[in-house]
Formats: C-alpha cells, structure tokens, sequence
C-alpha cells in the first residue's frame, strides 16, 4: 500500500475532473483536472533538478493556485516540503538554507538577487521562481516538460513536511511531520467537522503555516469540493463570500475584523454553515458578540504545529466559549506536572499522543527527547484543565511564546535583536492584549548610561531584521527592569504593570 497523502488525496478527487477545485476573486478558476496537471508538471521539473525522495524544497513564495501545486508535487515525488513566512526577511532565510540543506529553493523572482550570498554559503544550487501571478522560472519550466502523473511509493512514517516554528532560544525549530501525521488528521478533521459534498470553504489564511496548508485545504480536496481562494484576508471581500460559501477558517482577529464592519448580518451568513476558529485563543466575548450579530456559534478548536489539530469543540453539541472542545478521534490527552507525573486533578501541563503527533524536530535529537516522552506523548507546554466530561481548557502557557495575529513569536528572538542595539542595555519582550491582534508584541528596554534613544527610533532600527509581525507594536522605556532573587526578569509584573496599554477608550 502507498501510504503517500497524496495517493489519498487522488482517490477522493471528483469523479468529474472538470468539476472546480479553486477560484480567485480574479474569477480565475483552477479544476481538479488542472490541478492534477500541474502538480504532475511540477514533480517532472523538481526531478529536473535532482530531486529524490527525501529531499527538502524549501519554499517562499506568495499565496496562488501555483503554490498549491507545488506543494502537492512534493508530496507526488516524496519530497519534504519546507514552506517559509513570506515575511521573513533575507538574513531570516540564511539560517533556514543552512539548516534544511534543501536540494532545491523555490522563492519570489525579487527575492533571487538578496539570497545570493545566502544560497552560495548554504551550497544550494538550484534556485527557481514563483511569483503571485504564478509566473516565474518554474512555472516556464512546467509549461515546457511531460507530466509525470506517478506518485511516489512512501511509507507512513516518512516526512512529507518540516514547518519551522521559533525556538524559545531564538534558534527555530523544523517540526518534522509524516505522511501518516498528515493523512490521519485531515481524515479526522474531514468528518468530526461535517462536510458535505456541497461545502464551498472561504479561503483567507496564508499557506505556509498549517492552518491554511493542511487544515483547510486537505479538507477540501478530501472533500472533492470547492473553495474560493483569496489572497490575503479582508473583512468586505469575506463578507461578499458568504453569499456563494458555506464554511470559514479562521484566526480570531479575523473574526474581529468581520464584528468591526458595517456589513456584517445575520442576512449576510444565512448560507454559512460554519465558522471555525484557530491558531490563537478566541475571546469569549469575541464569541457571543459574533453570536448576536450572525446567530452562529463559532467553533473554537486547539493544535499546534508539532501535532496537527488536537481538539475540537463539536460540531453537534454545546460550544462552550473560552475552551478548545474535545480530544479529536485517536487522540489521546492528559494532564503532567512539570516533573512528567500525572495530573488526576486541576491544572497541569497538556500533553498529547497519537497518530497526529510529528517525529520531533529535524537535527535537534535533543530538543526531541525533552519535548517527546518515550510513551509517544508530547509536551505541549500549554497549562490546561480537563472537566469530568474531558473538555480542554487552556489557562496559561508555560513558555513565553507570544500568538500575534495567529502567528507565534518568541519573545527571545526579538530580544537579541534589541540587545544588538548600541543604546541598549537590556530587553524583555512580553505579549499584551490587543483588541485585533490577540496579542501584541510590546518590548519594555532600558537603555545604556547616557544613550539617547526613543520608541520609534527603536523600532525604526528592526526593520528588515525581523518579520513584520515580531517586530514590537511598542516599545516603552524604563529606568529598570524588575528582577526576582535569582536576578530573573520577572515579566508576569511586567504583564500586569503594562496590561492596559492597547485598551480602546
């Protein structure tokens, strides 16, 4: 049997080829059939260039039709596909050459000229383009090959994808997932979530994380049905979709967003049959305000980019507002202290085991060994509670990471930044509320004896060091940072001191 997620995918395209996978707000429309050619095309170039099952294609580009097939043609030749924020910057992109060692990186044609020295110090030779318009050298060179219509034979426990997510150490980690990691979640999603063979999903997130990659476009292409593919997410051009859609993925800004406009009915959703939230803790009232508004109740479920999604509220049944739901089908979960002992009672640390669970991250045996027990459960490092009808609640993270705008942000990274800094003498990034990011990065600095600097200078200087969306939203100054005993940085006071610094009037 190949266990390739791709020979699955195959068998539960539409009978009728013709029938619509995709379309753009450019009514550019993408069938099944076509998507089965191009990802054909795709696999001949990627062999082209030397590519063996195994290898990485490490990918930046824009969000298009293209860049699905791409992703789809690794997975037919048994490639490992690496995708990369688009908001990365250069330097950002140097530490993923090296540590990948791809075979092959597939970038926007801008992009070429500032990742030269990148490339040549990371030995990677084959370098091609994709643009949004779905131009580019890969795509000249797909227009010009034979398909290759074989998907490659592939084992369950074979990679099929490293997604990166940052390090509390500043250092990223590649989370490495399966054929089987992906094949059991998006089947289990695929049915816990309801869908019907007239399902249309709105399609709004970015394709290099695993909420717009895996949870909702294996959905749909397990589904054989069809979804309207936008660039990027805007709250009038969502609203327009309800009309010709039945579903909604997204992160809780972007249900936000959709409160914040005018146009926003229980008229406008009365063909939507759901809408899902994830990738960042929704807000209670965020949830019954868009309940009074539209009269749906939005389904809040919880994953991470190690494990694929882990819980869900339930389609049929009470949404409770402030928790994730239930553990998904095969999933196991269970509650630690922090010296690995079950929880029978209260809070403690979620850990969770199944066949979603990824292999660790790629060379770090380490960093796999503290985060994988050797019963196969994952520290998530998410304090949680369990009720008696084994609902999760989520209360706390036990690490600093910061979730803004459904991205993750490590505070540790932008602090080395900061520190860099000639008029810096010390950094502590903390996560605060914000009323449409979730949260919002916020450095408190103190600076060296004698330097002058200021907020916007501060963050002037990070531009192009760091991704947009860890750059901080502010940056306050102090005379000093609070210390405990142990001369820690004690930035639950820091949390609380500055707690009310995005509040609207």
């Amino acid at each position: 049997m190949n266990h390739n997620l791709f020979a699955l995918l195959q068998t539960r395209f539409p009978h009728d080829r013709d029938r619509c996978f995709l379309e753009t707000p450019e009514n550019r429309k993408l069938s099944y059939r076509e998507l089965e050619h191009e990802s054909a095309c795709f696999q001949q170039v990627l062999k082209d260039q030397g590519i063996m099952p195994g290898d990485r294609v490490l990918v930046q580009v824009e969000k298009s039709p293209r860049a699905l097939a791409l992703y789809l043609a690794c997975l037919r030749c048994g490639a490992v596909h690496v995708p990369l924020n688009t908001a990365y910057t250069p330097s950002e992109v140097a530490y993923f050459l090296t540590d990948a060692a791809p075979q092959v990186l597939v970038t926007r044609s801008e992009s070429v000229d500032q990742l030269t020295s990148a490339t040549a110090a990371a030995g990677v030779t084959q370098v091609l383009t994709l643009d949004a318009d779905d131009t580019g050298s890969l795509a000249t060179l797909a227009d010009t090959v034979t398909p290759d219509h074989s998907v490659t034979a592939r084992e369950p426990h074979d990679l099929a994808a490293i997604l990166y997510t940052s390090g509390t150490t500043g250092r990223p980690k590649g989370a490495m997932l399966t054929h089987r990691n992906l094949t059991s979640n998006a089947l289990v999603l695929h049915r816990t979530w309801g869908f019907v063979p007239q399902d249309v999903l709105i399609h709004a997130l970015p394709i290099f994380h695993a909420h717009g990659l895996f949870v909702a476009t294996h959905c749909v292409l397990l589904n054989g049905s069809r979804m309207l593919f936008l660039p990027r997410f805007d709250a009038a051009t969502v609203i327009e979709a309800f009309s010709r859609a039945t579903l909604l993925m997204g992160v809780p800004t972007h249900y936000t967003r959709l409160l914040r406009h005018p146009h926003l009915t229980e008229a406008r959703c009365a063909g939507m049959r759901l809408f899902i939230s994830g990738s960042a803790p929704l807000l209670p009232a965020t949830f019954y305000a868009f309940e009074q508004r539209t009269g749906h109740r939005i389904l809040e479920r919880y994953g991470m980019t190690e494990t694929g999604m882990i819980t869900s509220n339930p389609l049929v049944g009470e949404r409770v507002p402030g928790t994730v739901g239930f553990p998904l089908p095969e999933v196991e979960v269970r509650l630690c202290n922090r010296d690995g002992h079950r929880v029978t009672g209260g809070m403690g640390v979620l850990e969770v085991r199944g066949p979603n669970v990824g292999r660790g991250y790629w060379r770090m045996p380490d960093k796999t060994a503290a985060e994988l027990r050797p019963d196969g459960f994952f520290i998530t490092g998410d304090l949680a509670t369990l009720d008696p009808s084994g609902r999760v609640t989520l209360v706390g993270r036990t690490k600093d990471l910061i979730i803004s705008g459904g991205y993750n942000v490590y505070p540790k990274e932008v602090e080395n930044e900061l520190d860099c800094l000639s008029s810096v003498a010390e950094s502590a990034v903390i996560g605060l509320p914000h009323p449409d990011l979730g949260e919002a990065v916020v450095a408190i600095v103190t600076l060296q004896p004698d330097a002058t600097a200021d907020e916007a200078g501060l963050i002037a200087r990070l531009q192009g060091k760091l991704a947009r969306f860890k750059q901080p939203k502010r940056v306050i100054l102090t005379p000093a940072l609070p210390r405990n005993a142990m001369g820690k940085i004690r930035k639950n006071e820091l949390r609380a001191r500055f707690a009310e610094t995005f509040r609207e009037p």
